[in-house]
């Protein structure tokens, strides 16, 4: 059984969800969102008879916060949190993962995100890519991902694949969109892992932001343009718009316009912001293009 935990981010739907796996008495949770929605998680598991404190392995994509925010909770209650070696120690030690966060997220920390505390090294399992994870009768194959992250991992489990933000963000029937945060997106080796995700030939993909979705070919191949677009899209305008803050109204206006060319309402529109506020993204192909300048 693969349960969609919608955590109600911002009190939008569908913009966060966390993903639990049964199997009798195995149960494994992908992502844990926030650390302030933990009490969210708590009461869907509740709704099907499962005590929170019976989840002792938790796989996370990697260690931004509303991926990993809420793991040093499962810890505390004796999970394991599988995670790239990379991110490992960010979650024994966060104090680098939240100054970097804070930087984009300035007072606003508190109240997207809550408190990180450290996990005792002992429960933070690093993974390499293509190790087999085996947890009772579970079995999970890791894929290491960079592009979005360098610290990231789609988790393979049986003919699926939970993609963390690898393979976007869409929502019911909106368009596939990529989130760019700062500090490391490559566009180059993101296109190395959209080719690891079709080599792997999935029949579904589950996204954090959000859901089950089956058309994994269009998927990837609508993800690939909106990088491109995007991309293009910052290196040409910062050179025009000097000023970070008129460069990011502007994108922000830019994509606006295009989610509302695909015929979606406002809504809708709204539940991407929460999931994937284009403004982030504006910061981190800036730096891409910074570091790739020619």
């Amino acid at each position: 059984m693969i349960k969609i935990i919608d955590i109600n981010f911002l009190n939008e739907k569908a913009a966060i969800g966390c993903f639990l796996i049964k199997d009798n008495d195995d149960l494994v949770l992908i992502e844990t969102g926030p650390s302030i929605y933990y009490d969210n998680i708590k009461n869907s598991l509740n709704k099907i008879n499962i005590d929170i404190n019976r989840i002792k392995n938790v796989l996370v994509t990697h260690i931004h916060l509303d991926h990993s925010g809420g793991a040093w909770k499962f810890a505390k209650n004796g999970a394991n949190i599988y995670v790239h070696p990379k991110g490992s120690p960010h979650l024994i030690s966060p104090e680098r993962l939240m100054s970097s966060a804070t930087k984009i997220y300035g007072d606003q920390m508190g109240r997207l995100w809550g408190s990180v505390e450290d996990i005792s090294s002992e429960k933070v399992i690093s993974v390499d890519h293509k190790q087999i994870i085996r947890i009772g009768s579970l079995e999970f194959k890791a894929l290491h991902t960079p592009g979005h992250a360098s610290h990231h991992i789609a988790w393979v489990f049986n003919d699926v694949v939970f993609t963390g933000d690898v393979a976007g963000a869409k929502i019911q029937n909106g368009p596939v969109l990529p989130a760019c945060p700062p500090p490391d997106i490559d566009l180059e080796k993101w296109e190395d892992s959209l080719k690891i995700l079709e080599k792997e030939n999935p029949k579904k993909m589950y996204l954090t932001h959000f859901g089950e979705h089956k058309n994994i070919r269009s998927h990837i191949d609508e993800l690939r343009e909106a990088l491109s677009d995007w991309s293009l899209w910052i290196n040409e305008k910062r050179k025009i718009f000097l000023d970070d803050e008129i460069l990011t109204k502007n994108f922000n206006e830019y994509v606006y316009k295009k989610m509302q060319a695909a015929k979606i309402n406002d809504e809708l529109i709204n539940q991407y912001y929460a999931a994937n506020p284009p403004y982030m993204s504006v910061a981190g192909l800036k730096r891409y293009w910074e570091k790739n300048d020619k």
